[in-house]
């Protein structure tokens, strides 16, 4: 667990591009940003990240959370919950999630 906790510093940060939906709103590109969650975790991490999973309708609005599902090569499954900072979608892990928690004491 403590790893992950590491993650947070490594990864506090991503830059993700932007994708233009109907309407008049702009979404988060669900594929761009698991591409960069999964290159930022991968450095940060001591386990491959086999896959990484995000929605795909997240409106770009400061302040806005949503969560993407971290498949790990052990088996373990994370969720990994992103803030975006601001109107460029700048992104910031907030907390990290999964199997791994159950740890005793959480030391």
């Amino acid at each position: 667990m403590k790893r992950f906790y590491g993650v947070l510093g490594a990864a506090a940060a991503i830059a993700l591009l932007v994708a233009a939906a109907g309407c008049g709103e702009t979404v988060i590109d669900a594929t761009k940003t698991e591409e960069q969650l999964q290159a930022s975790l991968s450095k940060s991490l001591e386990t491959k990240v086999k896959s990484v999973d995000c929605p795909s309708d997240v409106e770009v609005k400061a302040g806005t959370t949503f969560s993407c599902s971290v498949d790990l090569q052990g088996g373990e499954t994370q969720t990994v919950t992103l803030k975006i900072r601001n109107s460029d979608a700048d992104v910031s892990v907030i907390s990290i999630s999964g199997s791994n928690e159950a740890q005793p004491g959480g030391q």
